[in-house]
């Protein structure tokens, strides 16, 4: 195997550019460029550590935006090719995140504030095929089968690699987002570009565009059950260890059908009062549902049928980490909204952690009237970058 320290043979960054600008090498662990003062008092000069045994971004607490984008590769495009696209975006992200701007970076003023950005890499399927590697691919990295309530949209669905950048600044995304996909052009396509917001104070839970608190019920991030449920062991597949796997499923929503229905009825759809995120039956967002309490009459008091109740995990290998964005894209001509919400589930293994629970979600969740699933993706999310020198998805190329 080559030494990623020197440029490619095969790849270089003039050739990802489409022979744009001139620059002297890729630069795998190249030193930084320049340095500049952090005032702690502003969080746009925050900077989250790239470096470590996991991929930042997953056990990261969420930023304020992120834009998830989905690429193809293209026809041709083989191992060596991609070890290049990982090298190049590797020394990128080191470099972005930490406030400093990328080689070739024509916009070099806008990396200054980090604003906590982290950037997250993913692998799906395809890429296992392109880079000989079949064996390799961890056997729940499959498209999710079709469910009665889906109706996936080409645009938004698959894609052989991802890009998850978030920071609390929408500059900063917008940033990252361009010099990232610059870089590669010339080898991979742009499937999708899904964007998204979220807004909370620290310590409460964001609400979606239904008003409704989303993420509640969530495994809280450097715990044991953390490390059980989210990071992969390496037992099935040792160069995964440290890695994850990401669900991403973008979820349409009804505003105006939402909008007809009172708060008691959208409480029964939901199990939880909309006005604090409480269960029905409960005090506070965070009390444990009661799906066995009933009322006088004998009805259950949170219906079978809630969203909460069905989503809820039958046993512990059935949670994994929930994240969501709301999205609130520019509308058709004639139509108010384009919302909805861009959903985000890492475990170590979809096939017994994710799957169970949406099986449950498409068979009946009385929410379904108003939310469909447009858009569905799988992705691999491999291990960190221990330090300069390495680059992201070594330990798959080089096992």
């Amino acid at each position: 195997m080559a030494d990623r320290t020197q440029p490619h043979s095969r790849l270089s960054r003039r050739r990802l550019l489409g022979g744009g600008a001139a620059v002297a090498g890729i630069g795998w662990g190249a030193a930084t460029l320049t340095s500049h003062e952090q005032n702690r008092s502003d969080p746009g000069l925050d900077t989250t550590p790239f470096h470590g045994t996991h991929q930042a971004g997953i056990d990261t607490e969420p930023q304020e935006y992120a834009t998830f984008v989905g690429f193809d590769l293209k026809p041709g495009t083989d191992r060596e090719d991609i070890i290049g696209i990982l090298g190049i975006w590797t020394d990128d992200a080191a470099r972005l995140t930490q406030g400093e701007p990328a080689l070739a970076d024509t916009e070099p003023e806008l990396a200054r504030r980090p604003a906590g950005l982290t950037i997250t890499v993913g692998f799906g399927p395809g890429l296992f095929t392109a880079a000989g590697l079949p064996d390799k691919r961890p056997s729940w990295l499959h498209a999710l089968p079709a469910f009665p309530i889906d109706q996936l949209d080409p645009a938004y669905t698959g894609a052989d690699l991802l890009l998850q950048i978030g920071a609390r600044e929408a500059t900063t995304v917008a940033h990252a987002v361009r010099v990232l996909s610059k870089d590669v052009r010339s080898l991979v396509s742009v499937r999708w570009v899904q964007r998204g917001f979220r807004n909370a104070s620290k310590g409460r839970t964001m609400r979606n565009l239904m008003g409704q608190v989303d993420g509640t019920v969530n495994i809280a991030p450097h715990t044991v059950d953390f490390d059980q449920l989210v990071w992969d062991d390496g037992a099935a597949q040792p160069w995964l260890a440290g890695g994850t796997s990401m669900v991403l499923r973008r979820i349409a929503m009804r505003l105006d059908a939402w909008d007809e229905i009172d708060a008691e009825a959208r409480a029964i759809t939901l199990g939880r009062r909309d006005s604090d995120g409480a269960p029905l039956g409960g005090t506070a967002e965070f009390d444990e549902p009661d799906f066995q309490a009933v009322d006088q009459y004998g009805i259950p008091v949170i219906p079978p049928s809630s969203h909460i109740a069905r989503a809820h995990h039958r046993h512990d290998g059935e949670r994994f980490l929930r994240r969501g964005y709301n999205y609130d894209d520019p509308p058709a001509p004639g139509q108010i909204s384009d919302s909805g919400l861009l959903f985000v589930a890492c475990q170590r293994d979809i096939d017994t952690q994710f799957l169970p629970v949406q099986q449950r979600l498409a068979e009946f969740d009385a929410l379904n009237i108003w939310t469909t699933p447009i858009g569905s993706a799988v992705f691999v999310i491999p291990p960190g970058v221990p330090g300069p020198g390495g680059y992201l998805g070594r330990q798959l190329f080089e096992s």
